[in-house]
């Protein structure tokens, strides 16, 4: 069975001439690539273990061509979706194959960091010198002089200098073979055979981290015939990249690892739950704030506890037979801004992870409550902490608002750091989506190996407690 698919469905459902071409240009060295990528896979008897990584750029339409299993990528994420692939299934074959934009730019940390790690995955980095399919910007690895769309005069040395990928690679202690091939001649083609090979079959024997670099023929951006690129590149961009295998380690298989479980008893252990424990029924569902959803927004200052309590709530709410989703967002200030988490607790599935108009809003300080009181829908409540919000003013009508003074109460406790669990204390008394007992539960999980803490957050949800029913019974 051939590694390609019989007819390309990208044009006219895969019928005439366009169900047997792919998109590059005339001359570019995709085409070559992927032929020496597909033997390679033939050739080892991986094609049913096979999983190529094509982000954003040239190739990312690869999924029409290659018969493997196939992963989009967002624009320089390839690394990291491979490494997902992996861990998650240690047999697969997994390559991630990336363009010099994408790979040296914007997706340049994730390369790194994934290289060092040493993982046997495969990465084929085509250069060509430019952003091709973008149009033709300059790229990391543009050379000195380069004309690109975003360098009219070329490229000068207040724009840097080419970033030489294969170097970089070989110098980490992760990878075990790194090697730069080109495509301008017979010759060179075969050696970049061998070497997409070779890299390939490093990681089906479970050795590491396998680079190659292809310095590949780009001729619409060069504005040149094929025959003129590919001397372009042999005279141009091989000083500048010069050939050769930079690392190659006699490394004995080391890479065993066995399938993660998918089970639900092992990952109930890993979210904080007990996988020993004894499961609920589901709680009744409070119809009190929404049918079937309600979204809870928590916001504070870096070190408010925002992001804890809202881990504590999703725990809790699993726990109880629901579903519930905790998404994080940290503002780009560690104090005095605003980071906030969106939790959604669903009597069925949550759709909808993000909480744009939430029913319930904790804020503990007062940019927090200024960005997102008017977001929460009528009807809805809304809780800050009274000790550093003194006056606030603009607090959308229609709405229970309701003053608290969490730090305070904390700080009369002995410890101002528990501020949130007297908020998620406070917010139970009022809002009452779960009950006590649960949130206790998840909290006592949470800090199983700290017990000498448990009678401080028990009194600090107890105080949180009694202050909310203390304000209801004067209002």
């Amino acid at each position: 069975m051939s590694v390609f698919y019989e007819q390309f469905n990208r044009h006219s459902h895969g019928e005439g001439l366009k169900g047997h071409s792919t998109h590059y240009c005339p001359g570019c060295g995709h085409g070559l690539v992927h032929r020496d990528l597909a033997e390679a896979i033939d050739g080892l008897g991986i094609q049913d273990r096979t999983v190529l990584i094509s982000p954003v750029g040239c190739a990312v339409f690869a999924h029409y061509y290659f018969d493997v299993g196939n992963s989009q990528a967002a624009h320089g994420r390839a690394p990291a979706v491979a490494l997902g692939h992996k861990l998650a299934n240690p047999e697969a074959v997994v390559i991630s194959y990336q363009g010099d934009g994408d790979l040296a730019s914007i997706g340049l940390a994730e390369t790194i960091s994934i290289a060092q790690m040493g993982l046997p995955l495969t990465v084929i980095f085509v250069n060509n010198a430019i952003y091709g399919m973008t149009g033709g910007q300059l790229a990391p690895t543009s050379l000195m002089g380069q004309r690109t769309a975003t360098s009219p005069e070329g490229r000068g040395r207040e724009m840097g200098r080419p970033l030489k990928m294969a170097e970089l690679i070989a110098q980490l202690d992760g990878p075990v073979y790194v090697e730069r091939v080109a495509l301008y001649d017979a010759k060179q083609r075969v050696k970049a055979r061998k070497a997409i090979r070779k890299a390939l079959q490093f990681q089906v024997e479970g050795r590491g981290y396998a680079f190659v670099e292809v310095l590949a023929e780009c001729p619409t951006h060069l504005k040149l015939s094929p025959p003129e690129t590919e001397e372009w590149v042999k005279t141009q961009m091989e000083p500048v990249f010069p050939l050769g295998v930079k690392k190659d380690l006699t490394v004995d298989p080391w890479f065993k690892r066995g399938a993660p479980s998918f089970e639900p008893e092992a990952v109930l252990g890993l979210s904080g739950a007990d996988p020993l424990g004894e499961q609920r029924p589901a709680t009744p569902w409070p119809p009190h704030l929404h049918a079937n959803d309600i979204a809870i927004k928590l916001a504070g200052a870096g070190g408010d506890g925002a992001q804890t309590a809202a881990l504590l709530l999703t725990r809790a709410a699993i726990a109880e037979g629901y579903d519930a989703t905790h998404i994080p967002s940290y503002g780009p200030e560690s104090r005095g801004g605003t980071s906030y988490a969106d939790v959604h607790i669903a009597e069925g599935e949550v759709l909808n992870p993000a909480a744009p108009e939430p029913h319930v809003l904790l804020a503990f300080n007062a940019p927090s409550l200024a960005k997102f009181a008017p977001q929460v829908a009528e009807g809805g409540v809304i809780l800050y902490d009274s000790t550093i919000v003194k006056d606030p003013t603009g607090l959308p009508p229609g709405r229970r608002i309701i003053p608290i003074p969490f730090t305070q109460i904390a700080a009369d406790l002995g410890r101002p750091m528990v501020k949130n669990i007297v908020a998620l204390g406070a917010m139970q008394a009022v809002v009452n989506v779960l009950p006590a007992g649960s949130i206790l539960d998840t909290l006592h999980q949470v800090l199983k190996d700290k017990p000498a803490l448990l009678p401080l957050n028990d009194s600090a949800f107890a105080a949180g407690q009694q202050a909310a029913e203390a304000l209801h019974a004067t209002a």
